[in-house]
């Protein structure tokens, strides 16, 4: 499968991460992406950037050396209502919405609770993806969530990252198998994604090529190959994908 898109990454402004902006399009660019998601993290994981940030977008040219770009935020979902932490104020601007669990925002529940964390949040407008639901630290019903994901007409994220040695995910290859195996019984979409933090892991799904192969998953129920299958649940993208090429260098 030819990879074309990479919707979940960070830059220095997210606090952790060690490039710019500028640096992961020209990565992106240079490993043949057509699209790029630049999703930073909302301001209640330490360090993240001040909420202003999210207003500004409207400056940001969405197509840059030759990469379409959507400018969005990896929100903090805070309570077991799904919840996140990003003001309404301050989503009017965003092209893309992950909503994630994340350890110092979230208290865990009950496999019911942290459940119905994920289904709040999908009800939310602004949320189009759900970020790594594959963390074992938060133990979820993933026939529930796959099935909640189809009737949302929200994408179920995996994520590189969770396989990568040394992350601190747990389970996360055999949830993300069972998270496929709902998906290829429902006919329910995924998106691979790199999380990457530093420019050498954009697009880098390699792991999760591998698991894909190893279970025989469709090709037909991964959004990364087609632009036009990713926009289905993405309206930014649409418009993106309208408006045509008018590139800024």
């Amino acid at each position: 499968m030819n990879d074309i898109l990479d919707l979940h990454t960070h830059t220095i402004v997210s606090g952790h991460a060690y490039n710019t902006l500028y640096e992961m399009i020209h990565a992106a660019s240079a490993k043949g992406l057509k699209l790029l998601g630049v999703t930073e993290h909302a301001p209640r994981i330490p360090g993240a950037c001040h909420p202003f940030y999210f207003l500004n977008f409207k400056v940001i040219p969405r197509q840059i050396h030759g990469i379409r770009l959507l400018m969005g935020c990896e929100l903090n979902i805070i309570d077991y209502e799904g919840n996140i932490d990003l003001e309404p104020r301050y989503q009017k601007g965003l092209d893309l919405g992950i909503a994630s669990i994340h350890d110092p925002c979230y208290t865990c529940g009950t496999v019911a609770q942290n459940t119905a964390a994920y289904l709040g949040a999908m009800k939310n407008p602004v949320v189009h993806i759900i970020g790594h639901p594959d963390d074992g630290r938060f133990p979820v019903d993933y026939e529930t969530l796959v099935c909640a994901a189809k009737e949302n007409h929200v994408l179920l994220e995996l994520n590189n990252s969770s396989l990568a040695p040394g992350c601190n995910r747990k389970n996360s290859r055999q949830n993300m198998i069972s998270i496929l195996e709902h998906c290829l019984r429902y006919q329910v979409p995924v998106i691979l994604d790199s999380d990457a933090h530093c420019e050498a892991d954009v697009g880098n799904h390699a792991y999760l090529h591998a698991l894909l192969e190893e279970i025989c998953f469709p090709k037909e129920l991964v959004v990364n190959h087609s632009l036009e299958m990713t926009a289905a649940f993405l309206p930014s993208l649409q418009k993106l994908l309208a408006f045509g090429d008018h590139d800024h260098d």
